[in-house]
């Protein structure tokens, strides 16, 4: 009995997740069935140097920042070098006690050098850091944008197979982007600095003791083709493990926050608060591996410093070198392989960041919607919504597909207030997904007035059928702001009119700083029934053509629910509008019911048509009289 109650919590948690990762702020995007997932793996099926162009592309605006960057940190890292061997070679001079007009140029080499290091690094860093954050910044912006336009349909197939459910692509959303910064500052930059800095090394050792110069050059294989590469490889594995620990983390955080009530309900809180202290505990023991894999490359490297600075001295003396030569040859090893050493940490962090790259990548390249050469143009005013033989599938878990919508043919014509019911499961958000272009039809046609929303500009269909998604977001903000989102230039009058219609009116009241007061995100500090209102007034605002509305008075009590669906089917004005409810009492003010049954058209007529005869809808009515 709890193995079922477990695998119900487990089904009804996803549901809820696959909901609110795709459903679209100004349109339903996913099925009420089956998981939709969000964004594509695509990790083994594009190249590191194909991941590296996706980030480029954010990068190539801010090439002469990068570009300075570059220079000034190979500038520090050779006014590092020549500190040094200045440095030595003023101090080993000074002590054979020499003219002091013979140690001029040391010492004001030694202070510019000194001077221009702590400069010039400065730079690096700022320059660095800007194009980096500034890079930031626009990759996420294009990745949101990606993930937002495609179509909820798509996104499970958008790049091949390994899709993500919602907290593995929140992960993903925000750590492979931040690769962006370690790719520029821990890789590239560094990459840049030591290759110069370890040529010029080369020549300064080569110029004060020849022999020693191969030693130097050895010292430098080794870090370059010794440890560098082992550190990729391990360092690579223990990261792979950390971030498929870390996916894991957030898929069972998000299950244990997100499905909290459905969890409680069906007794599995418990067990899905243990299984995430597990995975968080498997988590500090992969990043703690990480960290040992980090800890020994760069104590390898620190032996390998020491080493060629020890080896070059001892040439060097071997060869007869002066004792300022051999000072000279000894530091600058010293800090020539020192500036190598960065590359251990960036071949490690490279192997890492890499995959992220190439999962960006594939979001970036996935096919967005399509958009025809010369769009057709939407007539202005309530529009007609017709659905032609529409499909839309989506895969199921276990592999294949699960239909949400089977051929479907529905038409609404302009200004009609249609509502839409059903069983759970019944396809109802879907139709709604698919009249505002969330769902792509696997087959069919989707009219809105009239025209194939194929033909039309996918950004036009949105703006014409917009509403309330059976998950809305409620972003941090103050009640204004978050009105504001669905019309910008909207009035107090307009707010005042909006809220009115949605019960908001009274609760804005209530508040303590009236339509400025903050809200936390998801509605924090307010109830169920205030932050539906309040989404539901957001949508109201929006005054679209054809306004779908998912659920609009859940969370609310069933007599303020009715009296409110009621006014919504009632009230004069606006466009189209397609209404999906399981509350059945107030659609005898419904223009006409559409009852959906495992995505196809099962009943249709007004509430007192249906009533009259045996069906689903009547059916369901008797079923909520008796819940009553």
């Amino acid at each position: 009995m709890n193995g079922t109650r477990d695998e119900q919590a487990v089904q009804t948690t996803q549901k809820t997740q696959t909901t609110r990762a795709t459903q679209a702020e100004h349109g339903p995007g996913a099925p009420e069935g089956p998981d939709t997932p969000v964004t594509p793996d695509g990790s083994g099926a594009l190249s590191g140097v194909r991941g590296l162009g996706g980030m480029w592309g954010a990068v190539r605006p801010y090439w002469v920042r990068l570009a300075a960057a570059g220079l000034a940190g190979v500038a520090a890292e050779l006014c590092g070098l020549g500190l040094i061997a200045a440095a030595a070679w003023l101090i080993a001079r000074a002590a054979q006690q020499p003219p002091v007009a013979a140690l001029g140029l040391a010492i004001v080499a030694v202070r510019a050098c000194a001077v221009g290091k702590g400069g010039l690094r400065y730079v690096e860093r700022l320059a660095g850091h800007d194009v980096a954050l500034r890079a930031l910044a626009e990759l996420r912006g294009r990745v949101f944008d990606a993930l937002a336009r495609t179509p909820a349909s798509r996104r499970a197939t958008a790049a091949g197979p390994g899709a993500l459910r919602d907290g593995d692509a929140l992960t993903r959303l925000v750590a492979d982007v931040d690769a962006v910064q370690d790719l520029l500052l821990r890789c590239l930059l560094p990459a840049v600095a030591a290759a110069v800095c370890g040529a010029a090394g080369l020549a300064v050792c080569a110029a004060a003791v020849p022999a020693a110069a191969p030693v130097l050059a050895a010292a430098l294989a080794v870090v370059v083709l010794v440890l560098a590469p082992a550190a990729a490889v391990a360092g690579g594995r223990a990261a792979a493990r950390a971030a498929e620990r870390r996916r894991d983390l957030a898929v069972a955080a998000l299950d244990v926050l997100e499905g909290a009530d459905d969890l409680a309900v069906f007794g599995a809180a418990g067990r899905f608060a243990g299984a995430a202290r597990e995975r968080s505990r498997l988590l500090a023991r992969a990043e703690r591996a990480a960290a040992r894999v980090t800890a020994l490359s760069a104590g390898a490297g620190y032996a390998v410093q020491g080493a060629a600075a020890a080896a070059v001295a001892w040439t060097a003396i071997a060869a007869g070198a002066g004792g300022v030569a051999v000072a000279v040859a000894a530091l600058t090893a010293l800090v020539t392989v020192e500036a190598a050493l960065p590359l251990v940490a960036a071949a490690q962090r490279l192997r890492e960041a890499l995959p992220a790259a190439r999962r960006v990548t594939a979001v970036l390249d996935s096919p967005g919607p399509r958009r025809p050469r010369v769009p057709a143009r939407l007539p202005a005013g309530p529009l007609a919504v017709q659905l032609l033989g529409v499909t839309v599938a989506y895969p199921a878990p276990g592999g294949g597909e699960v239909r949400a919508l089977d051929g479907l043919d529905l038409l609404v014509e302009r200004g009609r207030r249609v509502a839409i019911v059903g069983a759970s499961g019944a396809g109802k958000s879907t139709v709604l997904a698919a009249a505002c272009g969330e769902a792509e039809p696997a087959s069919g046609t989707v009219l809105l007035g009239g025209h194939d929303t194929r033909a039309c500009d996918p950004d036009a269909v949105r703006a014409a059928v917009r509403g309330l998604a059976q998950d809305a977001h409620v972003f941090a903000g103050t009640v204004r702001a978050n009105l504001l989102l669905a019309r910008p230039g909207a009035t107090d009058a307009q707010l005042e009119a909006a809220a009115r219609r949605a019960r908001l009116l009274e609760v804005v009241a209530g508040l303590p700083q009236g339509w400025d007061t903050p809200v936390g995100a998801g509605g924090h500090g307010l109830s169920g029934g205030q932050r539906q209102r309040l989404l539901l007034a957001r949508a109201l605002l929006a005054d679209p053509p054809v306004l779908v509305l998912d659920e609009p008075a859940e969370a609310l009590d069933t007599r303020t629910a009715d009296d409110l669906t009621r006014e919504l089917l009632t009230a004069p004005g606006g466009g189209t509008l397609l209404l999906v409810t399981h509350r059945l009492a107030a659609l005898d003010a419904a223009d006409e019911v559409v009852v959906l049954d495992r995505g196809r058209l099962a009943q249709r007529g007004t509430h007192a048509e249906l009533l009259a005869r045996p069906g689903p809808y009547r059916d369901l009515w008797d079923a909520e009289l008796l819940a009553a």
